[in-house]
Protein backbone atom coordinates (compact mmCIF):
# COMPACT_ATOMS: atom_id res chain seq x y z
CA UNK A 1 0.00 0.00 0.00
CA UNK A 2 1.43 3.36 -1.07
CA UNK A 3 1.67 6.30 1.32
CA UNK A 4 2.95 9.85 1.13
CA UNK A 5 5.54 10.45 3.81
CA UNK A 6 7.65 13.45 4.90
CA UNK A 7 11.28 12.48 4.37
CA UNK A 8 14.56 13.65 5.86
CA UNK A 9 17.59 13.11 3.57
CA UNK A 10 20.70 12.24 5.57
CA UNK A 11 24.18 10.91 5.06
CA UNK A 12 23.52 7.93 7.31
CA UNK A 13 21.45 4.73 7.11
CA UNK A 14 18.80 4.14 9.78
CA UNK A 15 17.73 0.62 10.75
CA UNK A 16 14.61 -0.50 12.64
CA UNK A 17 15.15 -0.47 16.38
CA UNK A 18 18.26 1.73 16.25
CA UNK A 19 18.45 5.10 18.01
CA UNK A 20 19.02 8.23 15.92
CA UNK A 21 19.43 11.60 17.73
CA UNK A 22 19.09 14.67 15.53
CA UNK A 23 19.71 18.39 15.97
CA UNK A 24 17.11 20.31 13.96
CA UNK A 25 18.03 23.83 12.91
CA UNK A 26 16.74 24.35 9.35
CA UNK A 27 13.36 26.07 9.37
CA UNK A 28 11.73 23.54 7.05
CA UNK A 29 12.58 20.70 9.42
CA UNK A 30 11.55 22.74 12.45
CA UNK A 31 8.17 22.97 10.71
CA UNK A 32 8.14 19.21 10.27
CA UNK A 33 8.86 18.60 13.96
CA UNK A 34 6.16 21.06 15.03
CA UNK A 35 3.63 19.37 12.76
CA UNK A 36 4.51 15.93 14.06
CA UNK A 37 4.32 17.02 17.69
CA UNK A 38 0.92 18.67 17.26
CA UNK A 39 -0.54 16.03 14.94
CA UNK A 40 -3.87 14.69 16.25
CA UNK A 41 -3.30 11.34 14.56
CA UNK A 42 -3.12 8.33 16.83
CA UNK A 43 -0.15 6.01 16.75
CA UNK A 44 3.55 6.75 16.20
CA UNK A 45 4.58 10.19 14.95
CA UNK A 46 7.22 9.39 12.35
CA UNK A 47 9.00 10.63 9.24
CA UNK A 48 11.11 8.86 6.68
CA UNK A 49 14.90 8.83 6.75
CA UNK A 50 16.46 8.32 3.33
CA UNK A 51 20.15 8.25 2.54
CA UNK A 52 21.69 10.65 0.05
CA UNK A 53 23.30 8.99 -2.91
CA UNK A 54 24.58 12.28 -4.25
CA UNK A 55 23.77 15.96 -3.98
CA UNK A 56 24.89 18.87 -1.81
CA UNK A 57 24.56 18.50 1.91
CA UNK A 58 24.05 21.32 4.34
CA UNK A 59 27.27 22.31 6.12
CA UNK A 60 27.68 20.49 9.42
CA UNK A 61 30.45 19.20 11.63
CA UNK A 62 29.59 15.57 10.90
CA UNK A 63 28.69 15.87 7.22
CA UNK A 64 25.50 13.92 7.84
CA UNK A 65 23.06 16.78 7.30
CA UNK A 66 20.30 16.86 4.72
CA UNK A 67 20.57 18.45 1.31
CA UNK A 68 20.92 22.20 1.15
CA UNK A 69 17.68 24.15 0.66
CA UNK A 70 18.69 25.46 -2.78
CA UNK A 71 19.50 21.99 -4.14
CA UNK A 72 16.25 20.25 -5.16
CA UNK A 73 16.44 16.50 -4.82
CA UNK A 74 15.13 13.83 -7.16
CA UNK A 75 14.54 10.15 -6.54
CA UNK A 76 17.83 9.43 -8.30
CA UNK A 77 19.67 11.46 -5.64
CA UNK A 78 18.50 9.10 -2.90
CA UNK A 79 18.91 5.43 -2.16
CA UNK A 80 15.60 3.68 -2.83
CA UNK A 81 15.20 2.03 0.58
CA UNK A 82 14.64 3.99 3.78
CA UNK A 83 13.36 3.59 7.33
CA UNK A 84 10.93 5.66 9.33
CA UNK A 85 12.13 7.47 12.44
CA UNK A 86 9.62 7.57 15.28
CA UNK A 87 9.74 10.62 17.56
CA UNK A 88 10.46 9.54 21.12
CA UNK A 89 11.70 12.76 22.72
CA UNK A 90 11.59 16.40 21.62
CA UNK A 91 13.45 19.25 23.32
CA UNK A 92 12.80 22.76 22.00
CA UNK A 93 15.73 25.13 22.48
CA UNK A 94 15.31 28.87 23.28
CA UNK A 95 16.11 29.94 19.71
CA UNK A 96 13.55 27.60 18.14
CA UNK A 97 15.89 24.75 17.25
CA UNK A 98 15.11 21.21 18.40
CA UNK A 99 17.04 18.29 19.78
CA UNK A 100 15.07 15.16 19.06
CA UNK A 101 15.52 11.48 19.83
CA UNK A 102 14.12 9.02 17.32
CA UNK A 103 14.07 5.26 16.88
CA UNK A 104 13.97 3.43 13.56
CA UNK A 105 10.62 1.73 13.05
CA UNK A 106 9.66 0.36 9.60
CA UNK A 107 11.29 0.02 6.21
CA UNK A 108 9.99 1.37 2.93
CA UNK A 109 10.84 1.77 -0.74
CA UNK A 110 10.74 5.24 -2.33
CA UNK A 111 8.65 5.32 -5.51
CA UNK A 112 8.61 9.07 -6.08
CA UNK A 113 10.03 12.24 -4.50
CA UNK A 114 8.30 15.59 -4.66
CA UNK A 115 8.34 19.10 -3.27
CA UNK A 116 4.72 20.04 -2.72
CA UNK A 117 3.11 22.74 -0.62
CA UNK A 118 5.10 21.64 2.42
CA UNK A 119 8.50 23.30 2.95
CA UNK A 120 10.12 19.89 3.48
CA UNK A 121 10.58 17.02 1.06
CA UNK A 122 7.93 14.31 0.75
CA UNK A 123 7.96 10.95 -0.98
CA UNK A 124 5.53 8.32 -2.13
CA UNK A 125 6.61 5.10 -0.45
CA UNK A 126 5.63 1.46 -0.35
CA UNK A 127 6.06 -0.39 2.92
CA UNK A 128 8.35 -3.39 3.01
CA UNK A 129 6.95 -6.43 4.84
CA UNK A 130 7.50 -6.72 8.57
CA UNK A 131 10.11 -9.36 9.34
CA UNK A 132 9.52 -12.46 11.43
CA UNK A 133 12.61 -14.65 11.81
CA UNK A 134 12.08 -18.09 10.26
CA UNK A 135 13.85 -21.34 11.11
CA UNK A 136 16.77 -20.53 8.81
CA UNK A 137 17.29 -17.14 10.46
CA UNK A 138 17.23 -18.72 13.91
CA UNK A 139 19.93 -21.18 12.82
CA UNK A 140 22.06 -18.41 11.30
CA UNK A 141 21.79 -16.03 14.26
CA UNK A 142 24.27 -17.85 16.58
CA UNK A 143 26.83 -18.02 13.76
CA UNK A 144 26.38 -14.34 13.00
CA UNK A 145 26.66 -13.43 16.67
CA UNK A 146 29.89 -15.44 17.04
CA UNK A 147 31.34 -13.76 13.94
CA UNK A 148 30.26 -10.36 15.28
CA UNK A 149 31.92 -11.03 18.64
CA UNK A 150 35.16 -12.06 16.92
CA UNK A 151 34.99 -8.94 14.73
CA UNK A 152 34.40 -6.64 17.72
CA UNK A 153 37.26 -8.26 19.63
CA UNK A 154 39.58 -7.26 16.80
CA UNK A 155 37.96 -3.88 16.28
CA UNK A 156 37.72 -2.75 19.88
CA UNK A 157 38.08 -5.27 22.72
CA UNK A 158 36.48 -2.96 25.30
CA UNK A 159 33.30 -2.47 23.26
CA UNK A 160 30.04 -2.45 25.20
CA UNK A 161 27.83 -3.03 22.16
CA UNK A 162 27.13 -6.64 23.07
CA UNK A 163 26.66 -6.18 26.81
CA UNK A 164 22.98 -6.92 26.19
CA UNK A 165 22.79 -9.40 23.31
CA UNK A 166 19.52 -9.17 21.35
CA UNK A 167 17.55 -12.38 21.61
CA UNK A 168 15.68 -11.72 18.38
CA UNK A 169 17.45 -12.68 15.13
CA UNK A 170 16.01 -9.70 13.23
CA UNK A 171 17.09 -7.21 15.91
CA UNK A 172 20.56 -8.77 15.89
CA UNK A 173 20.77 -8.45 12.11
CA UNK A 174 19.90 -4.75 12.31
CA UNK A 175 22.42 -4.15 15.11
CA UNK A 176 25.20 -5.76 13.09
CA UNK A 177 24.28 -3.78 9.98
CA UNK A 178 24.29 -0.47 11.87
CA UNK A 179 27.44 -1.11 13.91
CA UNK A 180 29.96 -2.83 11.66
CA UNK A 181 32.29 -0.64 9.62
CA UNK A 182 30.63 -0.97 6.24
CA UNK A 183 30.18 1.24 3.22
CA UNK A 184 26.91 3.06 2.62
CA UNK A 185 26.20 0.74 -0.32
CA UNK A 186 26.65 -2.28 1.95
CA UNK A 187 24.42 -0.84 4.66
CA UNK A 188 21.74 -0.10 2.07
CA UNK A 189 22.01 -3.64 0.73
CA UNK A 190 21.39 -4.95 4.25
CA UNK A 191 18.50 -2.55 4.89
CA UNK A 192 16.81 -3.70 1.68
CA UNK A 193 17.34 -7.43 2.34
CA UNK A 194 14.10 -9.34 1.71
CA UNK A 195 14.24 -11.22 5.01
CA UNK A 196 16.32 -11.73 8.14
CA UNK A 197 18.00 -14.90 6.89
CA UNK A 198 19.25 -13.14 3.74
CA UNK A 199 20.60 -10.26 5.83
CA UNK A 200 22.40 -12.58 8.25
CA UNK A 201 23.99 -14.56 5.38
CA UNK A 202 25.33 -11.35 3.85
CA UNK A 203 26.56 -10.15 7.24
CA UNK A 204 28.45 -13.38 7.84
CA UNK A 205 30.37 -12.80 4.59
CA UNK A 206 31.02 -9.14 5.39
CA UNK A 207 32.11 -9.82 8.98
CA UNK A 208 34.50 -12.56 7.91
CA UNK A 209 35.94 -10.20 5.31
CA UNK A 210 36.36 -7.35 7.77
CA UNK A 211 37.80 -9.59 10.48
CA UNK A 212 40.35 -10.91 8.01
CA UNK A 213 41.40 -7.38 7.08
CA UNK A 214 41.61 -6.28 10.71
CA UNK A 215 43.69 -9.30 11.63
CA UNK A 216 46.18 -8.35 8.92
CA UNK A 217 46.49 -4.62 9.44
CA UNK A 218 45.46 -4.28 13.11
CA UNK A 219 44.28 -0.76 12.34
CA UNK A 220 41.00 0.86 13.33
CA UNK A 221 40.33 4.17 11.49
CA UNK A 222 37.10 5.09 13.34
CA UNK A 223 36.16 4.46 16.99
CA UNK A 224 33.29 2.03 17.33
CA UNK A 225 31.49 4.50 19.59
CA UNK A 226 31.11 6.78 16.56
CA UNK A 227 29.27 4.05 14.69
CA UNK A 228 27.08 2.32 17.23
CA UNK A 229 24.69 5.26 17.61
CA UNK A 230 24.86 7.43 14.50
CA UNK A 231 24.08 11.05 15.28
CA UNK A 232 23.37 13.60 12.58
CA UNK A 233 22.66 17.32 12.80
CA UNK A 234 20.28 18.58 10.15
Amino acid sequence: MSKRLPVFPLGTVLFPGLVLPLHIFEERYRTLVRELVTSPEEGPHEFGVVTLRRGTEAPSDSGDGPAAEDAPLRAADLYPTGCTAELRQVTELPDGRYDIMTVGRRRFTVTDVRQGDEPYLTADVEWLPDESPDETAELLAPRALAAFRAYLELLRPDSEVLDAVPGDATVLSHLIAATAQLTTDERQLLLAAPDTASRLRTELKLLNREAGLLAKVRAVPVPLSDLARPASPN
